[in-house]
């Protein structure tokens, strides 16, 4: 075959990593066996080479461990597909716990293992020194093994996928950079090179370390940046003959393995060093950063005292090499919001490969068939804010991304670095009335008030319980203000305004004006592309609603969709300003605040008013199962509307008791009880959704509903005040597993620790089943329906 370049290609794939080289595999399974990878320099060049190659299946949901579970296939098999060796070395990982806390981690993950499928057990301290007898064990008070994780040859796994992807006829093009990406009408017409111009349907940037420039010459956000990695290689040593599990010491930050008969040490130091854009030019192939044994220092102590053999051995090198990290430590895969066609697979993390087989086959399905093989909606290219593809947000963020890769995972948490990025129009006034905040998708939103010490986090009763207590306690018996003001509003508006979200929305969303529509977006599989609520304020002019996290990704798939209609599509997200002021005492205040005409309102429906002498549009609806109403008006006009509520007894309230309340209330949310893999049946939402053939998804949710698919969202209570469940922990009914929880919180108005699950099988009301949090099994009860019945919902007028 000519090693000219092709003139067309269907797909385009730029960077010979392992995760370009996997999407080419995949591509060409898929059937676009003419797709092209382009590499500046030479295959795996850039970060792969250098990679420790650590392939650990277990994480922290269902669908990454899935991918990975994917990846340890593929890996196993290729080496029988093509007759290249890959190095597949599957001896094991223990992770080790030396504090109470990481104990309780490493016990909820072994918890997750099962629900998941994956092999994992708790063993002893003593069993742990058996597996790995070099070790130093006086600090360890528990381990969890998992059999089945290995390592690879990363070198060797790019060249069995490409040995393959060519023998289906894709092709591979070396030393040929791209130095421009050319597009049309918002969409990419295909790529420029120091080879020739190559004209293409589709691009896949897996450009590692280079990914965010690339990104930049087609008009699309990529937010990564490069940051040093280190691990210390030794020469051989006695002790280690053949291979050892991995071993995972993370109260220490570090990671360990032999190679080549020494020891590999490797560490995710608490912050680390980010690499200034520029820095990595065209000309870094195969190469290192310098040796810094003064920022290795400490983690070379820790070393030591886990392996004290270490002391005596002689040093090979320091390596030092880059990794890219995103804001929240989680890669990019999908196409971007900015430019059609364009498909990001980058940002990798240092999981580059172990999740290289899983994402790149995911990214390959996006290209082929319009999205991934299943929700992989956390490492969605759309999820990230504007804000955070600034630079100096970056370096700020990324180094702390690094050190949080073996973080325990307390409830809670936020990060640090790059805040105060988005200001609600309440900012000050919330700050000034002691809010601690919490930032989501750059908007810093209160979490919870009346502290403003910094809390210890853990796993049992949380620092903020009782804080949490009053503001549900309010809303309750009195009036809370909650404050949503950072969720996506996009105005669409047009002659085909109803035409075109009967379209794209599952719900009923040709009632008249003055109404407000839940409805579902889907997708063609059925399932949820995203949930939101309408208001449709004329004939032609709907207000949507939508999460604070999902504006991006829901105004690209409006985009997508509205070609052929006659319709504006407008974010009016920091335009207006949206307080729910609910509560048995809401009318009261809206009545002292000059909006008695809200009296009038039905549920679901909204009108314009007067309150505090300012414009605003009133909502009759709930999402704490308390009455009252969302306010929307303008943002300057918001401190005024706060201030009259707070006059007349209305207390601020946080995200905390906003989500105790909705658990109890049964109401479901994105990311929890609603993904990609879930339908409006499974989530007990069909009674929302319209019947007929004409929107989005209708066909697939009529097969399902067809073959008796029938909804599998169950509340839960726990009679054990010792227990704290945090989410996605396995539900036992006996021996087996037959659900798992997507939400839970305690729930203040019932007096319990309060859950969502889903089930995997019909479970009946009043039901006890055993939820697993940690390895200790606990009782709960299952309800079908919500744990606070609506009809309490009551104003005093």
């Amino acid at each position: 075959m000519s090693d000219s370049l092709p003139s067309y290609a269907s797909v385009v794939v730029i960077g010979g990593g392992i995760m370009g080289c996997s999407t080419l595999y995949h591509l060409a399974k898929m059937g676009a066996t003419d797709a092209i990878l382009l590499e500046r320099n030479a295959l795996t060049s850039g970060t792969t080479w250098h990679s420790a190659a650590q392939v650990r299946a277990l994480r922290h949901s269902r669908n990454l461990t899935r991918m990975i579970q994917y990846s340890v296939e593929l890996y196993s098999q290729l080496e029988q597909e093509t007759g290249q060796s890959v190095g597949w070395i599957q001896k094991g990982s223990l992770s080790i716990a030396t504090t109470p806390d990481r104990l309780t981690h490493v016990k909820r993950q072994e918890a997750l293992a099962h629900a998941y499928g994956v092999n994992a057990r708790s063993i002893s301290a003593k069993e742990t020194k058996e597996r790995w007898p070099l070790m130093n064990v006086k600090d360890v008070i528990g381990a969890v093994w998992s059999p089945e994780d290995g390592r690879v040859s990363p070198s060797d796994v790019c060249a069995a996928l490409v040995k393959a992807a060519k023998r289906l006829g894709a092709r591979l093009f070396e030393r040929t950079g791209v130095t421009g990406i050319l597009t049309e009408n918002g969409r990419v017409r295909g790529v420029e090179t120091c080879r020739g111009t190559v004209i293409c349907d589709a691009i896949a940037i897996c450009a590692g370390l280079w990914s965010r420039e690339v990104g930049a010459m087609a008009g699309a956000e990529v937010p990564a940046l490069a940051c040093e990695h280190f691990y210390l290689l030794t020469k051989p040593i006695d002790g280690i003959v053949g291979n050892v599990p991995t071993l995972s010491d993370h109260d220490s930050h570090l990671y360990i393995r032999d190679d080549s008969g020494g020891l590999l040490v490797g560490c995710f130091e608490p912050m680390g060093k980010p690499i200034a854009p520029g820095v990595l030019d065209q000309d870094f192939e195969f190469r290192l950063l310098p040796e810094d044994w003064d920022h290795f220092e400490p983690m070379m102590m820790n070393a030591l005292h886990r392996l004290p053999a270490l002391e005596s051995a002689e040093v090979k090198m320091l390596l030092n090499g880059p990794e890219s990290f995103t804001p929240d430590g989680t890669f990019m895969l999908g196409e971007t919001a900015e430019t059609r066609g364009l498909f990001l697979g980058c940002g990798m993390n240092s999981v580059g490969v172990a999740c290289g087989g899983g994402a790149g086959m995911n990214l390959a399905h996006c290209i082929v068939h319009g999205q991934p093989a299943y929700d992989l909606s956390e490492a969605d290219a759309k999820r990230f804010a504007p804000v955070f593809n600034n630079v100096e947000h970056l370096m700020s963020r990324a180094p702390e991304i690094l050190g949080t890769h073996y973080d325990i995972a307390y409830p809670g948490k936020q990060l640090k670095t790059a805040r105060n990025l988005r200001a609600l129009p309440l900012d000050k006034q919330y700050r000034d009335a002691s809010a601690h905040m919490g930032q989501y998708f750059g908007w810093e939103r209160p979490l919870y008030f009346g502290k403003v010490s910094e809390p210890t986090l853990r796993f049992d009763r949380p620092d903020w319980f009782e804080n949490v207590r009053t503001e549900v306690m309010a809303a309750h018996q009195q009036a809370a203000i909650f404050d949503a003001s950072s969720f996506g509003k996009v105005e669409v508006e047009g002659p085909d305004a109803e035409r075109f979200l009967l379209r794209v929305c599952a719900g009923h969303v040709s009632r008249p004006p003055g109404s407000v529509i839940y409805t579902a977006m889907l997708n063609e599989r059925g399932t949820f592309e995203s949930d939101l609520t309408a208001q449709r304020i004329a004939q032609d002019h709907y207000r949507l609603f939508v999460g604070t996290a999902a504006i991006k990704r829901d105004l690209a798939w409006l985009r997508r969709h509205a070609r052929d209609y006659k319709v504006t599509l407008t974010d009016s997200t920091e335009t207006y300003a949206v307080l729910g002021l609910m509560g048995p005492e809401a009318a009261r205040i809206a009545g002292e605040c000059g909006a008695t005409g809200l009296f009038k309102l039905g549920y679901f429906k909204h009108d314009a008013a007067q309150f505090a002498g300012r414009h605003i549009r009133a909502a009759r609806m709930s999402y704490v199962g308390e009455a009252g109403w969302e306010l929307t008006c303008r943002t300057d006009d918001a401190p005024a509307i706060y201030a009259a509520m707070v006059a007349s007894g209305a207390k601020p309230a946080g995200m905390f008791a906003q989500t105790s309340m909705r658990i109890e209330k049964g109401f479901c949310a994105m990311g929890h009880e609603l993904d990609g893999d879930v339908t409006p049946i499974v989530a007990g939402l069909d009674f929302a959704v319209r019947k007929g053939s004409d929107f989005i998804g209708a066909e697939a949710l009529a097969n399902v509903r067809a073959h008796g698919e029938v909804a599998r969202t169950i509340s839960l209570t726990f009679d054990d005040q010792t227990a704290v469940p945090l989410g996605h922990e396995p539900i036992y009914l006996g021996d087996a597993i037959v659900g798992q929880t997507t939400s839970c919180a305690f729930g203040y108005r019932i007096g319990k620790y309060v859950g969502l699950g889903r089930s995997l099988e019909f479970l009946k009301n009043g039901e006890n089943v055993q939820v697993d949090i940690a390895r200790r099994m606990v009782n709960a009860t299952i309800t079908v329906g919500p744990l606070f019945d609506p009809e309490s919902m009551r104003m005093r007028l």
